[in-house]
This record gives structure tokens, C-alpha cells and sequence, in this order.
């Protein structure tokens, strides 16, 4: 693990700091693999990726974010974080609710130029802790940028219902994608048909749209740890790269490379895909 960078904490910023301040900038870079545990913050955080691919999960689902995105985790929601390749993690933390643009259940949201730009300097400033008519006037621009912040679908929600859940937590854990609906189902004790409508029901997806959004989650991942494009393709179930791309394309709206890339250029309020392939306006969160 790479050498902590002004903070004296690993995962979170000096709890007297964080409790003073409205916003408190934190940084850290860490190798690829590492996991940070499950734990909660008194403060709404945006951890953002300026290099490499996080997953946060929490008991709602699990968000993928790849370079120049962030994820929005309100206080009080307990999370893990896991690194897929080097990671440099830059995380701001804010006093409850002082972004109100925000809404209070996490997001993957798009990272503009400008908010990347702040975000860097925020932590190269040392935090925004000190105060002083510098550190309102960058907080009070970050804050502008979050009220117009556009919110992204890159998220794999978790079922409910406790059978569902096994079934997901089934699926997950196999490395190879080659278990079977029928053993997931078993091991979920219910049948399949039961299954598939408690999916349904608790995420909005079918049982089918679900998989397809986790080999594509998984797809991100192995993205973010430079792994070939053909290799990735062929472990999410496709039968060619080209098969592949398409359906990354459907779903996030750019292909595979382009996506990884696409926040260093910003997204100049493009409408995105939700996760079952319809668009939708960008703009500010709700």
C-alpha cells in the first residue's frame, strides 16, 4: 500500500478537522486489491477515483467508479470500498446536508473538469479545515458545481427479500460466471420463477437484465486492472469483443475505452442510458 498523503488516518480525515469544518479534503493512493472495511461517516462524503476503478457496496447495491467519477455517499450509510488496479482516491466530506443538491442515497455522478480541478486542489491545499476567505471561496465553488452535478446509472442494485438476496450473493461469488440460475436458485431455496419476480419487485430488473448489469459491473472492474479488452469481453459471456462493446454501448452510451476516459473531457450534460438502455436527461440530481 502506497504512502498516506496528508492525513493522518487511513480512509477518513482528523475527526476534530471534519467536525469543524464544512468540507474537509482527504487523499490517499492504494494498490491495486486492496479493501477498505465496512464502516459509516458523521458527514456526507463524494469519493472520487482521479485514477484507477473503486466498487463501494453497501446493503443497497454495489457502485462502480471508474476514473472521473464519484460516488455520493450520504452520513450515516455504511460502506466498503474495493480498488480494482492503482487506485488515487480523493474524498471530500461535508457537513451534513450542506450539499442539497445531492440526494440522500448514494450515486455514481459524473466529475466535470472544473469539480476534478477543485477536488485536486482541495487536497493538495492540505483541506479546506483551516478556513479563511481562500478556503470559502473554493468551498463555495465546489458547492456550485455539486448543485448542477449530472447523476450516473452505474450502480448493481441488491434485492430485498432474503431469498433473492442469497440468489444475488449466489451469483456474485462465483469468480467464473458459470454457475447456473438453477443452482442459485437452489441454493436461495425457491424456485426460479419465484426468483425472478422478487427481482423484479426489489430492483426494477429482470432476473436476466440483472446478470447482464453484473458481467457488466465485473466488466468495469477488470477494465480498471488494465486487463485486455478480449479477455474481458469473453468473462462477461460474450462470444466476441465486438458483442461486447455493443452491449457496454447500449447500456452506459459510450464504448468500453471511451467510457473509461470519458470523464477527463466532461460530459457536457449528455443524456445517459439507464441501466435497462433508455436514455436520460442529465442535469441537475434529484
Amino acid at each position: 500500500m502506497s504512502k498516506l498523503r496528508k492525513s493522518p488516518k487511513a480512509g477518513r480525515p482528523d475527526s476534530e478537522a471534519a467536525g469543524a469544518a464544512p468540507v474537509v479534503a482527504f487523499a490517499r493512493d492504494y494498490e491495486a486489491g486492496y479493501a477498505i472495511p465496512a464502516h459509516t461517516h458523521d458527514q456526507d462524503q463524494l469519493i472520487y477515483a482521479s485514477r484507477g476503478v473503486m466498487t463501494v457496496h453497501t446493503e443497497q447495491g454495489a457502485w462502480v467508479v471508474p476514473t472521473h467519477r464519484a460516488v455520493w455517499v450520504p452520513a450515516g450509510v455504511p460502506h466498503s470500498i474495493a480498488m480494482s488496479g492503482t487506485v488515487a482516491m480523493r474524498t471530500l466530506y461535508f457537513r451534513r446536508r450542506l450539499a442539497r443538491g445531492l440526494p440522500r442515497t448514494c450515486c455514481v455522478v459524473n466529475v466535470s473538469p472544473l469539480l476534478n480541478a477543485l477536488i485536486l486542489h482541495a487536497c493538495d491545499f492540505g483541506g479546506l479545515a483551516a478556513g479563511g476567505r481562500r478556503a470559502r471561496h473554493v468551498i463555495g465553488l465546489i458547492i456550485d458545481q455539486l448543485e448542477d452535478i449530472q447523476v450516473v446509472p452505474i450502480r448493481l442494485p441488491m434485492p430485498l427479500d432474503p431469498r433473492a438476496l442469497r440468489a444475488a450473493r449466489f451469483l456474485i461469488a462465483d469468480p467464473d460466471h458459470h454457475e447456473s440460475l438453477a443452482k442459485a436458485c437452489r441454493a436461495a431455496g425457491a424456485c426460479r420463477r419465484t426468483i425472478e419476480r422478487l427481482f423484479q419487485e426489489d430492483t426494477g430488473l429482470s432476473l436476466g437484465r440483472w446478470r447482464r448489469q453484473l458481467s457488466l459491473v465485473r466488466a468495469m472492474q477488470a477494465l480498471g486492472e488494465a486487463a485486455p479488452l478480449a479477455s474481458v469481453a469473453f468473462d462477461a459471456g460474450y462470444s466476441t469483443p465486438s458483442a461486447f462493446i455493443a452491449a457496454f454501448k447500449k447500456t452506459f452510451g459510450l464504448s468500453p475505452i471511451k467510457y473509461m476516459r470519458a470523464g477527463t473531457k466532461g460530459d457536457g450534460g449528455r443524456p445517459v442510458p439507464d441501466v435497462d438502455g433508455r436514455e436520460r436527461g442529465g442535469g441537475r440530481a434529484k
